[in-house]
């Protein structure tokens, strides 16, 4: 699956964003201005001016509606939540050239509102996956006590894990104890 430069970046705030949530992990990570100002700017995010009580609302509304749809039953559901949330946006695509990224696409208005211009954004990264037929990339985390959500960007869609560091790692080290205690228990027997 080809998927370009702009589509990846996206892909990546669109994760970051989801993760955000109570849902992902047990507190809300964007609980105010200053931590979406900091969101804003860790991601790199163009064209954005001043952030108001208003847009952390929006942030936050749209952040469910993204996560909806990697638990959607179905590519036509997907497309209907990703259609929905591009609509909402008003998207308006244009070829800009900026800060040393070369020719890309923006799908938001010039300045547009935080809200309108992750959805445009992410919303369309969403619709390039689905387009594609690899809405299976859209994945949750396989640890029992993790809900994160990540994209599989692997060539053989493998990734299992949202972090092969933690989740990954801390269940390999469970599964290797649990072997040597079972181990143990079968030499002492």
């Amino acid at each position: 699956m080809l998927i370009t430069h702009d589509t990846e970046c996206a892909l990546g705030i669109l994760v970051e964003l989801l993760n955000t949530s109570p849902d992902a992990c047990g507190s809300e990570q964007l609980p105010d201005l200053p931590a979406l100002h900091s969101f804003v700017a860790r991601r790199e995010i163009s064209e954005v001016d001043s952030l108001t009580q208003i847009d952390l609302t929006a942030v936050r509304r749209l952040r469910g509606r993204l996560r909806e749809v990697f638990s959607a039953g179905s590519t036509e559901e997907a497309a209907e939540l990703v259609n929905a949330v591009v609509a909402a946006a008003g998207t308006t695509p244009r070829l800009v050239n900026h800060d040393h990224h070369g020719w890309h696409i923006h799908y938001f208005a010039p300045h547009a509102a935080i809200g309108d211009h992750l959805a445009a954004e992410l919303g369309m990264a969403l619709a390039f996956i689905v387009m594609a037929g690899e809405r299976e990339r859209l994945r949750r985390c396989e640890a029992p006590d993790c809900a994160r959500v990540f994209v599989d960007l692997s060539r053989n869609r493998s990734r299992r894990y949202c972090d092969s560091r933690t989740c990954g790692n801390r269940l390999h080290v469970a599964a290797y104890r649990a072997r040597q205690r079972s181990a143990e228990t079968v030499a002492a027997s």
